[in-house]
């Protein structure tokens, strides 16, 4: 029982400390873009902080990877608009871009054991609760950020409220994150 308690404290303990280091290789990412293309670096901002704050707070992982799956549109988006803008063009460069931050987050994530614990799948089709989240964040996220721009395009590329860039994209998350919540 003893020994039990003494892993569970040093999971915790690493992954608080894992978290902290996350969040300041962000902001330090943060701090050196001088300018946001795609989607705006405060949304951004709030995904990393969802992804850190839920997992420290031992939010369930179908949540977390609700912010994980943004987080990863996010940086997709934004690598993407860099590219353009550096006019950087190669044959596949969305799929490289793509697959390459899918892999970058889903591939250490494995190796380390948090996805693919069978203890950590949903009951009704077995399938792993953080890559499920991933899946359903990064659509919800992506869906958000589309019906901002398409919004703003039949608004003469006006936004029709304030912070429109940055509520269209969160506002998926927040309600998967409380449906979540509430079914999980």
């Amino acid at each position: 029982m003893i020994q039990n308690a003494i892993e569970n404290y040093t999971n915790h303990s690493t992954i608080k400390k894992t978290t902290a280091w996350f969040i300041f290789i962000f902001s330090v990412f943060l701090l050196l873009v001088q300018k946001a293309l795609a989607v705006c670096p405060i949304c951004t901002v709030a995904v990393g902080a969802g992804v850190g704050f839920s997992r420290w707070l031992g939010i369930d992982d179908a949540i977390t990877g609700l912010w994980v799956g943004g987080l990863i549109v996010s940086m997709i988006t934004w690598t993407e608009s860099w590219l353009e803008k550096k006019n950087i063009r190669f044959k596949g460069r969305i799929f490289v871009n793509i697959l390459g931050y899918y892999a970058l987050i889903i591939i250490p994530l494995y190796y380390a054991g948090i996805i693919g614990n069978p203890l950590n799948t949903l009951c009704f089709c077995g399938l792993d609760k953080l890559l499920f989240g991933i899946i359903a964040g990064s659509l919800a996220f992506w869906t958000g950020a589309s019906w901002h721009y398409y919004l703003k395009e039949q608004n003469n590329d006006k936004s029709y409220f304030p912070f429109q860039k940055v509520v269209m994209p969160i506002l998926p998350l927040l309600i998967l994150s409380l449906i979540f919540y509430i079914l999980i």
